[in-house]
């Protein structure tokens, strides 16, 4: 007996989305921050764009919070 299999299409997301999920800013002199930034970068030109949102929102929440 063969399962048939179905895989959903991609979803398309509208232009500028992850620009706006990656929009962060780095406070400079911050180690924390560099290396969330240097690792958002990373996961960005591999094409995680889910991974380098986390590290976007680490980004955001220890540059608002923590200085």
């Amino acid at each position: 007996m063969r399962h048939k299999t179905t895989q959903e299409p991609p979803v398309v997301l509208p232009v500028g989305f992850n620009a706006w999920l990656l929009d962060c800013a780095p406070v400079s002199g911050c180690g924390t921050c560099q290396a969330e930034w240097r690792s958002l970068t990373i996961a960005k030109e591999a094409g995680d764009i889910d991974q380098a949102a986390k590290h976007a929102a680490k980004v955001r929440e220890h540059a608002a919070g923590r200085h």
